[in-house]
């Protein structure tokens, strides 16, 4: 806001309108484009979306839950179970039933006798009457033998030899090290120190209060934000323009092609399509009426003259052989006009007895 403020309200100068041609035609030959073709982009990512991605997603996911998923909880509970048949309860069990009441009886029964024993019978006296009287004589022998072969020789030692000798050395150190640290100083802090308070801070503040600040607000304030300007009003003209684009192919795409397609459909194919179906479906009635009043009984005929006609060849085929062979007389027809279940006299004998088919049964 204060380099807007401290701008000059007057009109744009030269260096913008020098900026302004270039942008331009960047703007038309390179960000138009790239506008139309990620609006382009936009629109198929959205349509593949809705038309493929999402539905094969929900299919992939009715398929995991409905197929994959049981099974992988089946296979699990199986090889769970596999697992603990194979690996966990044979060494439960043997854990169970063997290890541990064996280890628990060889324990109670003996290992804690054995052991009781020892300590109280062994270990108790061995320890009471024997090691702690020895130790306590070694102990004697050893606090003696240091406190006057080593702390009193050494209290000594310290005391008028170390001690004196220490201070000495201490205070040469001392004297040395702050000879040391001023003769660094001098050589190697304090010229560094007045180089950077006389000379280079003095000089990079008046570069940067007189040079470099008024340098960097200018363009900022008279090259960066007109730029940046040009080509935020250039990428929203291009995505006008681009929009614009986009209505226009809709409308051509609309009236070239939705239109004619649903006139052609309301028009010829419609009608031509009911006309169609009207004829099938006299076509069909009429060809069943055929079937029906003519194929059929035809058929039905042509059945009971078949059926006759092999009855006929087959007794003949049996006269032949009787009459070439030999054998047993035929029995007259007349013995078959009584059957159970007929319903015909006894004088209406008929010479064969046809079968009835399922057709002549169905007429």
């Amino acid at each position: 806001m204060e380099l807007q403020e401290a701008r000059a309200p007057g009109g744009e100068g030269c260096l913008v309108g020098v900026v302004r041609i270039p942008v331009k035609v960047v703007a038309v030959l390179v960000v138009l484009p790239l506008r139309v073709l990620w609006d382009l982009l936009v629109a198929a990512a959205r349509m593949l979306n809705r038309s493929v991605l999402g539905p094969l997603g929900q299919a992939l996911r009715w398929l995991y839950e409905r197929a994959v998923l049981p099974v992988l909880r089946g296979t699990g509970w199986l090889i769970g179970a596999l697992f603990k048949l194979v690996f966990h309860w044979p060494w439960v069990g043997l854990w169970r039933y063997v290890i541990f009441p064996v280890g628990r009886a060889a324990y109670v029964y003996l290992l804690r006798p054995t052991g009781v024993g020892l300590w109280r019978y062994l270990l108790v006296p061995v320890w009471q009457y024997g090691l702690l009287p020895a130790g306590r004589g070694i102990a004697w022998l050893l606090v003696g033998a240091v406190r006057y072969l080593l702390v009193l020789p050494g209290g000594a030692l310290y005391r008028y030899v170390l001690a004196p000798v220490g201070h000495a050395l201490r205070w040469l150190a001392r004297g040395f090290a702050a000879g040391a640290a001023w003769l660094a100083k001098a050589l190697f802090v304090w010229p560094w120190v007045a180089l950077w308070r006389y000379l280079v801070r003095p000089v990079v503040a008046g570069a940067w209060q007189y040079l470099l600040a008024p340098a960097g607000r200018g363009v900022w304030a008279y090259l960066l934000v007109p730029l940046w300007q040009l080509l935020v009003g250039a990428w929203h003209l291009a995505g006008r323009v681009s929009r614009a684009l986009g209505r226009g192919l809709l409308w051509v795409w609309r009236w070239a092609v939705v239109r004619p397609a649903g006139w052609l459909r309301r028009r010829v194919v419609t009608p031509v399509g009911n006309a169609l179906r009207a004829g099938w479906a006299a076509g069909r009635r009429a060809a069943r009426a055929v079937h029906r009043q003519a194929i059929a009984p035809v058929g039905r005929a042509v059945g009971e003259v078949w059926r006759a006609s092999r009855l006929a060849v087959r007794e003949a085929r049996a006269d032949v052989r009787r009459a070439l062979f030999g054998g047993p007389p035929r029995e007259p027809a007349r013995s078959q006009a009584r059957t159970l279940g007929s319903n015909r006299a006894a004088g209406d004998t008929p010479a064969t007895q046809i079968p009835t088919s399922p057709l002549h049964k169905q007429g």
